[in-house]
């Protein structure tokens, strides 16, 4: 059983058990270690500390010899956002995919094998599903982390998520509440700001939180996001009347309020993070979310010291911050509990069902008078700037697919107002495959199309972000995502297999 440093009080050990953070390597340093046996209960990986999912079984368990309780919190969605499978890409679409498919038994399977593998690694904590309405097109943070831009889709989706993962024995973190889908503005960067009424809140954003709530999610994040009919003073993760009024009192949720990172801008650059990590605690968050790009013993202490400060000075009740400590180890508790009862479950596994997926939710338009290749082609990526929840380690496209089944295929990558006749100059002879991410918002990206249409009529465009832009090109597929499993689905047309 986990034995706490002697020494350690309880207030200095219940500002630990709030706190998740992240650290560097595929190891835990000792600073980490070390915490562990003074009271922190959660700790948060990242791409960098997955290398396989052997290397990842022997970290938690790594972990698990010093606290056999930790929770172990990944932001593994599938799709365009993987941590699992950060260097190959997921072998599972992502929920825009899922939404394109509308069958919300094949999201349960889904969420449930990726809750699987993960149970398998010891992670017992995934800050999925987004609940996010993606009812602005522009979203540059969300997109096709969203099951769709219809409500009662994102809902029944949202619900099917959260009951896979948890049937795995794995809990989900259900975000980003109160709703990041109709912002304009990344949080990683800036604070956004929803502008929508009272009543629009409550049919949109609000409904899907609500059928996660009732599907018993586990968690729920907040959003960093500023929403003036709910609080016009502070974002919703400092917000006491978004956190407990609304989502405790109203919606009767009663499981871990986790925060989105506080490193992110929208916080760490007008709070500051100590500052933060108080007022969202205060608010009614039982869970500081730390450590993508803090990843530090110095970034723990801080935050520690800021909260028992806090509380000692009057500013933060005792008692609040002991309430979150308690539902921390609850949900400790649970997940020891879940993970047992899937163990002795024998549940098996659906290693498949990820590809079944991604081809289900392809929309092919052309095909009536497409030919497949039978000669390697020139894969030209348009490649936008990555938003930092995808990050720029997960390969994406369908060169590598392509390549296995047309070998010879060659590809290059390609941004700005020159990325279509640099494309045409690259390609040579070969016929082109366009790859292209959200083309409604990068005007650049539009433009390079119209070249290689005018010069190449022939050229096939596959459309892996959401598909605002009409379909073109001799062949257009939309795969309503990224992921690896995605990119293979459209080779497959492509090549005719």
């Amino acid at each position: 059983m986990t034995t706490f440093a002697s020494g350690t009080d309880t207030l200095t050990r219940d500002a630990l058990t709030v706190l998740q953070p992240g650290f560097t390597g595929t190891t835990a340093p000792d600073w980490l270690l070390r915490r562990l046996g003074e009271g922190l209960a959660s700790v948060g990986l990242f791409g960098r500390n997955i290398a396989s999912r052997e290397q990842l079984a022997a970290l938690t368990a790594q972990l698990r010899t010093e606290r056999d309780d930790v929770l172990v919190a990944v932001d593994e969605e599938g799709g365009d956002v993987t941590r699992l499978e950060v260097r190959a890409g997921s072998s599972f679409p992502g929920n825009h995919a899922l939404g394109a498919v509308d069958d919300v038994d094949l999201t349960r399977r889904v969420a449930h094998e990726l809750g699987r593998r993960l149970a398998e690694c010891g992670v017992n904590l995934d800050w999925a599903p987004s609940a996010d309405v993606n009812s602005n097109p522009a979203n540059p943070v969300i997109g096709v982390r969203s099951f769709g831009a219809d409500t009662e889709l994102v809902a029944r989706h949202t619900a099917a998520y959260v009951t896979g993962l948890q049937a795995a024995g794995v809990a989900a973190c259900t975000k980003h509440f109160p709703g990041h889908g109709d912002t304009a503005v990344d949080s990683h960067h800036a604070l956004p700001r929803i502008d929508a009424g009272p009543s629009v809140l409550q049919e949109r954003e609000l409904a899907p939180f609500r059928a996660a709530i009732a599907a018993g999610t586990r968690a729920v994040m907040s959003a960093h996001i500023l929403v003036p009919a709910l609080d016009p003073d502070r974002p919703a993760t400092l917000s006491r009347r978004v956190l407990t009024e609304l989502l405790r009192g109203e919606l009767g949720y009663e499981g871990l309020i986790v925060t989105d990172g506080m490193e992110m801008q929208a916080i760490a650059a007008t709070y500051g993070i100590e500052r933060g990590s108080v007022l969202a605690i205060a608010a009614g968050a039982d869970a500081i979310c730390v450590g993508g790009g803090l990843a530090d013993d110095e970034t723990v202490r801080r935050l520690r010291d800021a909260l028992v400060t806090a509380v000692r000075e009057g500013e933060l009740a005792e008692e609040r911050l002991a309430e979150a400590a308690e539902r921390v180890r609850d949900l400790a508790r649970w997940t020891a509990s879940a993970s047992a009862a899937d163990a002795s479950a024998g549940a098996a596994g659906d290693d498949g069902i990820g590809l079944v997926a991604a081809r289900r939710a392809l929309r092919v338009t052309g095909a009536e008078a497409f030919a497949p290749l039978d000669e390697p082609p020139f894969v030209a990526a348009l490649t936008p700037v990555a938003n930092i929840a995808v990050g720029t380690e997960t390969p994406w496209g369908v060169a590598a697919e392509l390549s296995r089944l047309l070998p010879g295929t060659e590809t290059g990558s390609f941004a700005g107002e020159e990325a279509g006749r640099a494309a045409l100059e690259a390609a040579g002879a070969r016929r082109i495959v366009a790859v292209v991410r959200d083309e409604h918002r990068h005007p650049w990206m539009a433009g390079a199309l119209d070249t290689l249409l005018a010069q190449r009529p022939g050229t096939i465009v596959v459309e892996m972000g959401v598909p605002q832009a009409a379909p073109r090109g001799a062949l257009h597929i939309a795969t309503y995502g990224a992921a690896r499993v995605c990119g293979r689905a459209a080779a497959e047309v492509i090549a005719g297999v």
